[in-house]
């Protein structure tokens, strides 16, 4: 069972992008089971975000569905280690850092949502572009940190859903790409295969840093 976490602040496709996963592995013939942010339902439920006292249990409850699942291929739309996240940016509480990073650690892959689509709001629940950098800048910190390897997903349309497949089928030994060597490029174009690289993600990860400080 391969376990792929989507991370990603707010209007960053995460949730386009697992179900898009779900539909592209599901035509393949593989068996695969997609965990929804508990998050948003949460927020749905109750018509309004979490007050701090409730962030651990959500996270808990996230990290308990993703546990559940049972399939060839897990998309788990988020983890606990964003709700912690949240918490950080919303409530200044880091004590759930701990167990989301505990939690990550049994996430086979890992793919972090690029910056470069477009901010929309929802409405209700999106706060802002900013909120959704700070947040990006914050999951880099603790995977980072944590040692937790991980893969930033760029591009648009289906450039993006390719580029996921393309790290899926690397994790599983095999090729999801359908047969266009257009799609291929764009694969390789925006594909990360070593996140940590100074010159790539660590470059983005100042800048957002030196983006929230300068505001």
């Amino acid at each position: 069972m391969l376990r792929v976490a989507l991370l990603g602040g707010e209007s960053s496709g995460k949730s386009t992008l697992a179900q898009q996963l779900h539909s592209g592995l599901s035509t393949q013939g593989i068996d695969v089971h997609t965990v929804p942010e508990h998050l948003r339902e949460w927020c749905e439920r109750a018509g309004r975000a979490p007050h701090a006292h409730e962030q651990a249990a959500i996270a808990t409850e996230q990290t308990r569905l993703i546990e559940a699942a049972r399939a060839e291929v897990v998309i788990a739309d988020t983890t606990a280690l964003v709700v912690a996240a949240y918490s950080e940016l919303y409530f200044k509480d880091r004590s759930l850092w701990p167990a989301a990073i505990a939690a990550q650690r049994s996430m086979g892959l890992t793919l972090l949502m690029g910056l470069d689509l477009p901010w929309r709001s929802d409405g209700f629940f999106r706060d802002s572009p900013a909120v959704r950098e700070a947040t990006d800048a914050l999951l880099r910190r603790e995977l980072q940190a944590a040692g937790i390897g991980f893969q930033t997903i760029y591009g648009q349309g289906a450039q993006r859903l390719h580029a996921a497949l393309g790290a899926i089928g690397n994790a599983l030994g095999r090729d999801l790409l359908p047969d266009d060597p257009t799609l291929r490029e764009g694969n390789a174009r925006w594909q990360c295969e070593s996140c940590s690289d100074p010159d790539c993600e660590h470059r983005l990860f100042r800048a957002l840093l030196a983006r929230r400080d300068a505001r």
